[in-house]
């Protein structure tokens, strides 16, 4: 806990311009949390980012949740050079931070550990982003010109995405394209669904194998909406098992793996990456 004294400099001053002077390494907004989570106190009570001071109060800060280090993680390399990091994304893992309080490692802080970025911030050398609960190939980026080179091609549908999915009973169509707009759920504002008004999306799917009572799907998406897979395969009757926000059956994981991503890398080769497929996902 860091103590701090007001002296003359800051009297009538806000208590939240006092703490951005003295965290000045992180942004304002996130200092400001320290507030919200009443992490700031004066004489034991909360202390309001508006409140002005005085001279002589003394301010406690407990700024472990802003300042603490995410632990060290493992994640495998598939491929590295001058510019860029591809990895295979274990499932569970974060791609990035959701903010200064989420002292959790994510595939950002492994990256910034790894490959010595000096540049700050949550989401630095992050191109695209796999869900916490999809495993498989994502490349990262070493230098803000590889990351804006890279991101770029995302925007432009340059990118060839497949994914594996093990879904809930047979599909009807062994082959063939969705396509349905997605939307936010305002039932529940941390889901999605397909609707009229929504973000045009469109997936591709192929059956590779079936057991009794599921089907190992291949999927193609052309579009790169939030949950589009998942949101997908649910409006056509078969979510993915494991994926209860989208009316899977609980499992150990959501049963989604990102296999394959072909793209342009910033020494202009044209390259294809694989992530195998997890071990779990045979004999489901």
């Amino acid at each position: 806990m860091k103590k701090i004294r007001v002296d003359e400099n800051w009297k009538g001053k806000r208590a939240d311009r006092l703490l951005a002077f003295m965290y000045p390494q992180f942004a304002r907004s996130a200092v400001s949390k320290l507030f919200d989570h009443k992490q700031v106190q004066k004489g034991g009570a909360p202390l309001k980012a508006g409140e002005k001071l005085h001279v002589g109060d003394e301010i406690e800060v407990e700024d472990h949740l802003l300042v603490d280090k995410p632990p060290s993680i493992e994640i495998p390399v598939i491929y590295e050079d001058r510019d860029v990091v591809v990895i295979n994304k274990p499932v569970g893992v974060l791609s990035h931070s959701k903010g200064a309080f989420n002292p959790e490692a994510t595939v950002a802080s492994w990256l910034r550990d790894y490959a010595h970025l000096k540049e700050k911030g949550d989401r630095v050398g992050i191109v695209h982003r796999l869900d916490r609960t999809t495993s498989g190939v994502m490349i990262t980026a070493k230098t803000p010109d590889a990351q804006s080179w890279l991101q770029k091609q995302f925007s432009q549908r340059k990118v060839k995405k497949t994914y594996v999915a093990i879904v809930e009973g047979h599909l009807d169509e062994k082959e063939a394209v969705i396509d349905m707009p997605i939307e936010r759920n305002p039932a529940n504002p941390k889901s999605f669904r397909t609707g009229a008004t929504g973000r045009p999306a469109t997936t591709q799917h192929k059956v590779l194998s079936e057991t009794d009572g599921h089907s190992l799907v291949e999927l193609r998406p052309t579009t790169g909406r939030t949950h589009q897979l998942r949101v997908h395969l649910r409006a056509i009757g078969h979510p993915i098992v494991g994926d209860t926000l989208y009316g899977g059956k609980p499992a150990l994981r959501i049963y989604l793996h990102a296999l394959e991503l072909e793209l342009t890398l910033p020494n202009h080769e044209r390259k294809s990456f694989t992530a195998p497929l997890p071990p779990e996902f045979e004999g489901i």
